[in-house]
């Protein structure tokens, strides 16, 4: 399994990459590094990277009512990465569909 687990397709990623052409980001897993990250990108989609900027994310607490109760639980916690291409590269995320 890759260090890239998918990327991301929310609308505040979405405008940050129209603001920034040279933006993407991906969910990766927990465990991996900077430098693990630039190189997985770089052989997945044969750009140079610029720069990787990781955040981690904790699970939230939800609970929805029910006929049966209050139910509650938890989302899951993830590691999310920002990554900078260099000027003039881009990434298609919509080729392999």
């Amino acid at each position: 399994m890759g260090v890239i687990i998918k990327p991301i397709f929310t609308e505040k990623q979405t405008a940050i990459t129209e603001k920034f052409e040279n933006r993407y980001g991906f969910i990766v897993l927990p465990d991996a590094n900077k430098v693990e990250i630039k190189k997985a990108v770089e052989e997945l989609y044969n750009v140079h990277v610029e720069r990787v900027n990781t955040m981690r994310y904790d699970g939230k607490q939800k609970s929805r009512y029910t006929k049966s109760g209050v139910v509650t639980g938890k989302t899951p916690s993830f590691k999310k990465a920002i990554v900078t291409l260099k000027k003039g590269e881009t990434i298609d995320l919509f080729s392999n569909i």
